[in-house]
């Protein structure tokens, strides 16, 4: 079992506004959905809308038939916008706190690395791969989708790219070691894909979980990081580039 708890950023130069922002945003809109069901059910990604552009009200059947109907409220104009609403609510209080502290520990860096504005479209830019990658595989599903996890995933990719040899503090099988994000992510990204391995196949429409969704949002993350390593040739004034200095060992991949 491995289960972040922080990352080394003991030196962080200036809060990351727009991780914090992001942070409020999702706590609060999750907020709102408790006393606003029809909210959730409107505002969310369901893939059949968004593949015919038409906005699904009422009770709609489940494709295979064999489970219960589902009752589908109004959202938004152009229903498009829900590839955006849709990354900003959330299922659970866990499903909330799970991507929340992820966001909360790596968010911070890859922020202070690309700059607040870049930073904030990398992030929509990564959820909205990701869930284009979940609707791609299950473009008839009614069955709505929410959570910021593909945009979460990205931070991921883009973590592991520019800071592998970066700390993690770690719960290890009931203990807390400090491992390098390489391997801490490494593990992470393996167990999405063994997990999503019936939604690769085909079997998405009963999967509880879009793991599509992380899966794209991952590369796009790794992509967009990388592409943004080769573009900004000299390292901003970073708790890593400190890092880096205090200790020419952990150096990045390249």
């Amino acid at each position: 079992m491995i289960f972040p708890l922080s990352d080394d950023d003991r030196h962080l130069l200036k809060p990351a506004w727009v991780t914090i922002g992001l942070l409020l945003a999702n706590i609060a809109l999750f907020l709102y959905q408790a006393g606003h069901a029809a909210f959730t059910e409107g505002w969310s990604i369901v893939p059949r809308e968004i593949t015919t552009g038409v906005d699904l009200v009422g009770t709609v059947a489940l494709g295979d038939g064999n489970g219960p109907d589902l009752v589908l409220t109004a959202g938004p104009k152009p229903v498009f916008l829900t590839l955006l609403s849709g990354m900003f609510l959330h299922g659970s209080l866990m499903h909330l706190g799970g991507n929340m502290l992820y966001l909360w520990i790596f968010g911070d860096n890859v922020e202070h690395r690309f700059g607040p504005g870049k930073f904030l479209l990398f992030y929509l830019l990564s959820g909205l791969v990701g869930s284009l990658a979940h609707i791609w595989l299950a473009p008839d599903s009614v069955i709505p989708m929410l959570g910021a996890s593909g945009a979460i995933s990205g931070v991921l990719g883009a973590y592991v790219v520019l800071f592998p040899w970066n700390q993690v503090n770690t719960l290890f099988f009931f203990r807390v070691v400090s491992l390098p994000a390489l391997f801490v992510i490494g593990i992470w990204a393996g167990m999405k894909v063994f997990a999503g391995w019936g939604s690769l196949a085909g079997n998405v429409e009963g999967a509880g979980v879009a793991y599509a969704a992380h899966i794209g949002g991952f590369l796009a993350g790794a992509l967009m990081g990388g592409i943004g390593r080769w573009l900004m040739k000299e390292e901003p004034d970073t708790v890593m580039l400190r890092h880096y200095e205090r200790n020419p060992r952990t150096r990045r991949l390249w």
